[in-house]
């Protein structure tokens, strides 16, 4: 089973089980980005087209959310971070290659909220900044000068740029300070990644079930079966960790979906799922990641559906 290491390439594209992609000089087949941001217009011809999306939108608004939560834990009379507008095909590029960290995302893209969620829950606004590109209109500095593969998510870190989500959300936790998001005991990690090795698979039944006649509760059953594995917290491996950033974006966006077009409650019958959604939603570092579950409707239906 492939996991969803996904990142989203267009408003209707993204970019699902291709390899890890590091650029820079230390790897002898990977491809060098210039410090002094040269532009290359040759590596637009190195990536091909990737397979359709259905989660990411036209519209990149600019919200005001809660931010700075520094652990994985309820929080509460934090900072407010004041999201930057997403940059188009008019803005000018920061100084990219500066030093600085930047975390390239797209507002509406679940494979970038995975990331996002996973910089907010070590504590890392401050050190690393958010970049939210118009995905629609992306500006071409982005693939010429950043990321050749022109997606989200993307980390630009030590002078390097690294992409894919499920990469990128295990490289921030072991590269950077902040509280833990993988437990030591060896059975909950061998755990971890079967659960990260399933998301492909419950994404494309979910899907599949919307488009068609599939039994819409495997995929959500499967969930129910996985927090019912450890007793000692309400998360997949007790504790809250990256496999609970990994499926909240899609839940976040299937929950109301199926809800929406089959008249269909993933929580009937499903009291671990429902503890687990009630209790993700206590966590400052998802919900100030989280969009407005009509807009996410109204884009997947598009999305999936056509309508």
């Amino acid at each position: 089973m492939a996991a969803i290491n996904g990142n989203c390439n267009s408003i209707s594209h993204c970019n699902v089980d291709r390899p890890f992609l590091l650029f820079s000089s230390n790897y002898s087949t990977s491809i060098r980005i210039p410090p002094n941001n040269t532009k290359s217009s040759s590596l637009s011809i190195l990536f091909s087209p990737p397979p359709p999306c259905c989660f990411c939108s036209t519209t990149n608004k600019t919200r005001v959310i809660t931010a700075f939560a520094s652990m994985a834990t309820t929080t509460s009379n934090v900072p407010v971070e004041e999201l930057p507008p997403a940059l188009d095909s008019t803005s000018e590029p920061p100084s990219i290659f500066d030093g600085t960290t930047r975390l390239y995302i797209s507002y509406m893209c679940p494979y970038a909220q995975r990331v996002w969620i996973t910089r907010n829950c070590k504590g890392l606004q401050e050190k690393i900044k958010l970049v939210p590109i118009d995905l629609p209109n992306r500006p071409d500095w982005y693939k010429e000068k950043v990321y050749p593969a022109n997606k989200v998510p993307a980390l630009e870190h030590n002078y390097e740029v690294i992409g894919e989500s499920l990469d990128l959300i295990k490289y921030l936790d072991t590269n950077f300070e902040g509280p833990a998001l993988l437990p030591n005991d060896p059975a909950k990690r061998e755990f971890a990644e079967e659960l990260l090795s399933y998301t492909s698979e419950f994404s494309s039944g979910v899907v599949g079930s919307i488009k068609g006649d599939t039994n819409i509760g495997a995929p959500f059953d499967y969930l129910e079966a996985a927090l019912s594995k450890f007793s000692d917290g309400p998360f997949f491996l007790g504790e809250f960790s990256l496999v609970d950033i990994a499926y909240a974006p899609f839940v976040e966006r299937y929950q109301p979906l199926v809800l929406d077009v089959k008249k269909y409650d993933i929580t009937t019958g499903r009291p671990k799922l429902a503890s687990w959604i009630e209790e993700l939603n206590k966590i400052d570092g998802y919900t100030q990641t989280k969009r407005d579950p009509a807009e996410l409707v109204a884009s997947l239906k598009k999305r999936i559906l056509g309508i």
